[in-house]
């Protein structure tokens, strides 16, 4: 796919000076889009970011092949000195900088400024400055919204809700009552935040009893939440997400979760209530943890794994149930030979059984 606006184009040095790169080539030379290395042409950017790449050989194939008038590599390749390149320390990186140079604001951002009219906003709620409030927002009753913040269209924010500055509330979003965002925060479309958790009691013959869930969600700064993923609020006291945390489409958090600060977690991943995570871990996407656990910081699940018992040192982990990464590699290689091993068995006990009945034992 190539993103290209005819009507801008820089010089390699103009895209070295953005980007805080060093031009490898020609700085006079002209770019005029951006494209993946396979499809990019003569007058475009690319970029090769050999620590996410190296496990692939397919880019770095793609990369020698390339047609794009720059790319944007760590290091120059002992084959390429001769191509235009930009030198950059994170090359995917600046190559988003350069992107979101050429993109033209009209086709990512809202048309609607200030306040649209058909918002229905409670006079108690306390509104900061340079807002944008899109059409059919709905804000109820003490409400805060921070200076800078933009809320799209559809969005409901219940009574009592604090939302920091220069926060982004994308369409549909709902925010129940007494929830608190910080700064920056950014929340996807249809995202739920402070859904009630999934508690009950539950007496034979009498079948279950909701308990009502009066806690509350904070989202401190800098998280985002992804596309229809829901965070349930708390019994009694808050569920938390770390500053910086970055969760994916369809996660689901469970009431009184704490999350800790700059985690990843994939879409379809899943934690039951009161789970709590240290700084820095990775839930991969389809992950089941289990209520009333303690991950360590730094620790890395794998995908499609179930975690139910707490995880106390920081490394890598698969499986169902989990194994140290590597330990479940070893032992995954194994399954895979299963049916050799059944048929070596089946042959080993065919043979005894004729040396049985050769010495008549």
């Amino acid at each position: 796919m190539t993103i290209k606006m005819k009507e801008k184009s820089f010089t390699l040095q103009e895209l070295a000076d953005l980007t805080d790169s060093q031009v490898s080539g020609d700085p006079n030379f002209r770019i005029f889009g951006v494209a993946d290395l396979e499809s990019a042409g003569i007058k475009e950017a690319s970029f090769y970011a050999k620590g996410a790449y190296e496990q692939n050989s397919r880019y770095g194939k793609a990369m020698k092949q390339s047609q794009a008038g720059v790319i944007f590599v760590e290091e120059v390749p002992a084959d390429l000195e001769e191509r235009n390149l930009l030198i950059s320390k994170n090359p995917s990186r600046s190559f988003q900088t350069v992107l979101e140079a050429f993109i033209d604001p009209r086709h990512y951002e809202s048309g609607f400024a200030d306040i649209h009219p058909s918002a229905v906003i409670h006079e108690s709620v306390e509104l900061g400055e340079n807002l944008r409030i899109g059409p059919h927002v709905t804000i109820d009753q003490h409400c805060v919204i921070g200076s800078g913040t933009v809320i799209e269209a559809g969005v409901c924010i219940g009574p009592g809700v604090s939302i920091g500055e220069n926060c982004r509330i994308y369409q549909n979003a709902v925010i129940r009552e007494r929830c608190i965002l910080g700064n920056r925060v950014i929340l996807q479309p249809g995202s739920v935040i402070g859904s009630c958790g999934f508690g009950y009691s539950t007496e034979p013959g009498k079948g279950h009893s909701k308990l009502r869930q009066v806690g509350n969600v904070v989202l401190a700064d800098d998280v985002e939440i992804g596309a229809n993923t829901t965070i349930d609020r708390a019994r009694f006291k808050s569920t938390y997400i770390g500053r910086g945390t970055k969760i994916d489409n369809l996660v689901q958090v469970g009431h009184g979760v704490t999350i800790g600060e700059d985690n990843l977690l994939v879409s379809q991943a899943g934690l039951a209530g009161s789970t709590e995570t240290g700084n820095w871990v990775v839930i991969g996407g389809q992950v089941g943890i289990g209520g009333h656990l303690k991950i360590a910081s730094g620790v890395i699940i794998g995908g499609q794994s179930g975690v139910s018992k707490s995880i106390t040192k920081p490394g890598q982990y698969q499986g169902r149930p989990l194994l140290p990464m590597k330990e479940f590699h070893r032992i995954l290689v194994h399954y895979r030979r299963l049916e050799h091993y059944v048929n070596a068995i089946d042959e080993i006990k065919r043979r005894l059984k004729d040396i049985e009945v050769s010495t008549g034992k």
